[in-house]
């Protein structure tokens, strides 16, 4: 018996969804607004910035009195985090269960899986050579080839790369930027508690269901798809 009729589309954030890269981006954050002589950033903003494109992430974290500095604190942020992801010496660990997930639902044939990321394309590619994952994802959509979250941009090309309609997929994120993003596109929103995000803004912004782990997550997959298999 098959949990999932094709085509669904089971699109996943990043950075707080998949992989905790919070300590990279605080590291690299402090370390550009140090060379620029900047106060240091809070990190409370810096990790809810996360999931943005770049230079609007740090345009937030800024404020509206620094903004002005965006454009240099940018281009000096992207030298450092490349330098701190030759060096390895942050970590960038996923979270427990996901990797598990993301194998077993790549080798589904019923099961078509997008990214969705306010990071680099490089950023990107890095992670999913490294896990063997080159082939795992059907659409990559990062900061480099759409609009910055919430914009709906990003899940509407994963669903025209899919062939599949809103309906049939699914975002999976952990911030209030996800959520908002798919609600635009009219694609139902998970929203994962584990992330950068709280629950509680999480359900505010669109959110169908928070889950706890990903167990929880599996399960709740399994049941939407099969739900609409029965319907």
């Amino acid at each position: 018996m098959t949990f999932y009729e094709p085509p669904h589309l089971i699109i996943f954030d990043c950075d707080g969804t998949l992989v905790d890269g919070q300590h990279m981006v605080i590291a690299a954050m402090r370390e550009a607004f140090h060379h620029h002589g900047l106060p240091e950033p809070d990190d409370r903003k810096t990790r809810r910035a996360i999931g943005l494109s770049l230079k609007i992430a740090i345009e937030r974290v800024l404020g509206d009195e620094l903004a002005h500095h965006a454009v240099d604190v940018t281009e000096t942020f992207k030298r450092i985090f490349q330098d701190l992801r030759v060096k390895g010496n942050v970590p960038e660990p996923f979270y427990a269960g996901a990797r598990e997930l993301i194998e077993s639902l790549s080798t589904r044939d019923d099961v078509l899986l997008a990214i969705a990321t306010g990071k680099s394309r490089r950023g990107v590619d890095i992670m999913l050579e490294r896990e063997g994952w080159e082939n795992a994802f059907i659409s990559l959509q990062t900061a480099d080839n759409a609009p910055s979250k919430p914009d709906p941009a990003m899940v509407l090309n994963a669903l025209a790369d899919g062939g599949v309609k809103a309906h049939q997929a699914v975002m999976i994120g952990d911030t209030t930027y996800d959520m908002e993003m798919a609600r635009s596109a009219n694609v139902k929103a998970y929203g994962v508690a584990w992330g950068y995000h709280d629950a509680k803004a999480l359900a505010l912004s669109g959110a169908s269901m928070i889950l706890d782990d990903y167990k929880a997550l599996d399960t709740a997959l399994k049941s939407r798809f099969m739900d609409e298999i029965l319907v």
